[in-house]
């Protein structure tokens, strides 16, 4: 609200001041009002400088985790031509005779191959079936040690698990029950190589020596790895 005008002293008017600048104490000014500006404490500023420091620490390692494992074996073509299963085959014939089929997966995580073999057309008493998984995105380490489903199954009728020394990264020995069915599987950086051989059950069939078994699956499976390295 605009009030009457003044007079000084000297006879001479001036404009009257409003309501609102008459009730402004004389301190605020503008750049009054920047000096009275609160300013952030010290520690807060300290605060947000750590805490953006452990952020990034912590995106750091968590990104060093999330790193693709390195494969240092190529994708197979044919794993049935790439996995001769020569041992095996002197155990129980050859494995290559019956129908070979080979199976492969193609997937931006995980590149997988397979193949299953028999020494029989209509009976056999081996099957094998080999796998070669090449994890691209993800280390398949933490979950080496989980079973396969067939393992699982298995496991309460008196299976057991073995460790191979010597054989890539880690390697372990699944046995079923009797001895009738028997994985092999090695752990190599992102490479994972798995060799299962399923016998009959006929004792007049089956390989006698089980100890030769897993000796020439262990032997095959090196071979394959061998075959397949960049």
């Amino acid at each position: 609200m605009i009030g009457e005008p003044e007079f000084d002293g000297a006879g001479e008017t001036r404009p009257a001041q409003s309501a609102e600048q008459a009730e402004e104490p004389p301190s605020r000014g503008r750049e009054a009002a920047g000096a009275g500006a609160p300013r952030p404490w010290p520690w807060a500023l300290g605060g947000a400088v750590l805490a953006s420091a452990v952020w990034a620490g912590g995106l750091y390692a968590l990104g060093d985790r999330l790193a693709a494992p390195e494969v240092s074996y190529r994708a197979t073509r044919n794993l049935c031509l790439d996995f001769e299963a020569r041992a095996l085959s002197r155990i129980a014939g050859d494995l290559h005779r019956y129908r070979p089929v080979h199976r492969e997966n193609e997937h931006p995580a995980v590149r997988g191959a397979g193949c299953a073999l028999q020494n029989g057309e209509s009976v056999s008493t081996l099957t094998v079936r080999a796998q070669v998984d090449l994890h691209r995105k993800t280390d398949p380490g933490p979950e080496f040690d989980a079973p396969s489903a067939a393992w699982t199954f298995t496991e309460t009728g008196g299976g057991r698990v073995e460790e191979v020394r010597g054989l890539g990264e880690r390697a372990l020995l699944l046995v079923g029950p009797a001895d009738m069915w028997v994985e092999l599987k090695v752990l190599h950086g992102g490479a994972v190589f798995t060799v299962v051989a399923t016998g009959t059950g006929s004792e007049r069939n089956t390989p006698a020596d089980t100890a030769a078994l897993r000796s020439a699956m262990v032997e095959d499976t090196r071979e394959l790895m061998a075959v397949l390295k960049k």
